[in-house]
């Protein structure tokens, strides 16, 4: 792979302008999450321009996948970065996350006024009761790539193992899931390389949980923020169960259902995934709420590519970074999939549990897009709220 972050791997030097223009556009059209983004980020940078050559691309992906937070933000600051150093990788970053970031914030205005219209009521009901089947979706879609990190039944037990601690702790002490996922993996170092100590990270980070949740207020809402940027492995839906139990148990920020519709508001818009930080930071406190959460959660993406985009062989030939995502990514696996229960009590309407089934169906069986999926469950829900059934 090459390093050199100040031209393209065609000789080209691109300008700042061309990448704001362009990295604005992915950033408005970028609906369908973490494939979408790949996808248009190779067609513009690899097919189009060919400001990369393909191998740098692919090892960029397989890298990028190996980091905590948000996976295709990070493959978009990286690609900026490739083509005109620090300043580039900030300002595509930038242009990437804040349209939809813009989006989400004037969303969340509207659905968690005091007093929405009733569509809007009803459109919140309609797509937060389809999201258990979301989660369980997602949580579906990661087995297999994990399942492959476990060869020998001794690994594949512990695969499993993993997964129920995970799922547990999603549903019975959210609070704790972070450190959970972090010593799922660091158990799987220490078996795998036994002369590793990895406790130290991990008293660390519970030192540092305890303070926040002792501060509160937006020491704590930074913490959750920071848990999301930082500490998330194995897709964007991780979020959820990492923020769930804090937003709604632990801070009354927002409430189930309102959570719901954070989630699909996030599945819905363009952008990452993550942008569901904002939602739960604007019922939090405001505006400044939301982009202070924003601002945190997405400024670990910035410093792994701006320290590390250098070292991508390195991060990728680590042997216990890799043995860290293999016992990390089954307890993300479990966590995703056991998030369904809480956010299905969320859930009080009976034809919401009727959108919910129908839901799964259409992901589950029908294999069709979440956002697809999102959308029809709004509308269902809008006409329910019309026709005078209680949302």
């Amino acid at each position: 792979m090459r390093h050199d972050p100040a031209r393209s791997d065609a000789g080209e030097t691109v300008s700042l302008a061309v990448i704001a223009r362009e990295w604005t556009r992915l950033g408005c059209i970028g609906f369908g999450g973490p494939p979408t983004h790949i996808i248009l980020l190779r067609r513009l940078c690899v097919e189009k321009h060919r400001w990369l050559d393909a191998e740098t691309f692919e090892d960029a992906i397989a890298t990028t996948n190996l980091l905590p937070g948000p996976a295709s933000t990070q493959l978009a600051i990286y690609c900026a970065w490739k083509l005109r150093g620090a300043v580039g990788a900030v300002v595509g970053g930038l242009c990437f996350i804040c349209p939809g970031l813009i989006l989400i914030i004037a969303l969340a205005a509207v659905f968690l006024a005091k007093h929405p219209p009733i569509a809007i009521l009803g459109a919140a009901a309609g797509a937060g009761a389809a999201v258990p089947a979301v989660a369980l979706n997602a949580s579906h879609q990661l087995v297999p790539s994990s399942w492959r990190r476990m060869e020998a039944r001794p690994q594949r037990l512990r695969w499993v193992t993993y997964a129920l601690v995970g799922a547990a702790s999603a549903i019975f002490f959210g609070e704790f899931l972070v450190i959970v996922l972090l010593g799922c993996g660091v158990v799987e170092v220490v078996v795998r390389r036994p002369d590793v100590d990895a406790s130290g990270g991990s008293r660390a980070l519970a030192v540092v949980a305890a303070h926040a949740v002792a501060i509160g207020g937006l020491a704590a809402l930074a913490w959750e923020a920071f848990k999301v940027g930082a500490l998330s492995y194995g897709g964007g839906f991780v979020i959820v169960p990492l923020m769930q139990h804090d937003a709604v148990v632990t801070y009354h920020w927002i409430s189930g259902p309102q959570f719901l519709n954070a989630v699909a508001l996030g599945q819905v818009t363009p952008g990452p995934v993550v942008q569901t930080v904002a939602v739960v930071g604007y019922a939090a406190a405001g505006v400044g709420g939301a982009l202070l959460a924003a601002a945190v959660a997405f400024a670990p993406s910035f410093g792994f590519i701006l320290a590390g985009g250098s070292r991508f062989d390195r991060i990728r030939a680590n042997r216990s970074v890799g043995h860290f995502l293999t016992g990390a990514g089954p307890a993300v696996v479990g966590a995703i999939a056991g998030s369904a229960i809480p956010l299905g009590s969320s859930l009080h309407r009976p034809w919401q549990f009727a959108v919910v089934g129908g839901a799964a169906l259409w992901l589950l069986l029908a294999r069709r897009s979440v956002v697809g999926c999102l959308l029809v469950a709004g509308v269902i829900g809008t006409i329910v709220a019309l026709v005078g059934v209680t949302v």
